[in-house]
């Protein structure tokens, strides 16, 4: 007896809403990542999420729309490893961590989208809470004015900078560089004291 091949082939499993959703995302932050926001293209999404325009739609309006989730996603993830109130010893190597677990993300969140003037917003709101974290925690290392503001600032660029250019070089010796980074945090921090302190 001939057995119909069609008639026990398994239908592709559909996705539940949330988990399709997801699969998407990370789709997208890889496309995004690799390069850019005006380079990629709903097509260049739905091919790497292996799904139909179709299916994007259903999910997003638009490429807007999904650029934006995708940030959001990266900063929720970085602020569920790294938090979003303080700073203390632990800080530095809970954002390597979240860096090196999602890389393509946090690129998007410090790199690219800082280029783009529609999500500007997502990373000012990002470095405004940085700053103010910086401002706490530097009172008692630098005295109120100029100078305890200009390492406010510079602080968190430094601290993002870094990691970056660490994930840029491959992420070498990981034990090591939460060390590394707080030493240029706290050359940061040593120069606003030196400048607090002259008369110039």
């Amino acid at each position: 007896m001939a057995v119909d091949r069609e008639a026990v082939r398994p239908t592709p499993r559909r996705l539940p809403r949330a988990e399709r959703r997801e699969q998407i995302l990370a789709a997208a932050t890889r496309a995004f990542a690799r390069a850019g926001y005006a380079a990629t293209g709903l097509n260049d999404i739905a091919t790497e999420a292996g799904i139909t325009h179709v299916i994007l739609y259903r999910h997003f309006e638009s490429k807007n729309d999904l650029y934006r989730a995708v940030l959001d996603r990266a900063r929720a993830r970085l602020a569920a490893t790294v938090g979003t109130d303080n700073y203390d010893d632990t800080s530095i190597p809970a954002l390597l961590r979240a860096a090196a677990a999602e890389p393509d993300g946090f690129r998007l969140l410090f790199r690219f989208a800082a280029r783009e003037p529609e999500f500007r917003d997502v990373v000012d709101s990002l470095r405004s809470a940085s700053t103010d974290i910086a401002l706490r925690h530097l009172s008692a290392a630098i005295p109120q004015g100029p100078w305890r503001d200009w390492a406010a600032l510079l602080v968190p660029t430094v601290t993002l900078e870094a990691v970056i250019a660490w994930l840029d070089a491959g992420q070498p010796d990981p034990d090591a560089a939460a060390g590394c980074v707080s030493q240029a945090i706290q050359g940061v921090i040593q120069a606003a004291q030196g400048g607090a302190m002259s008369k110039g």
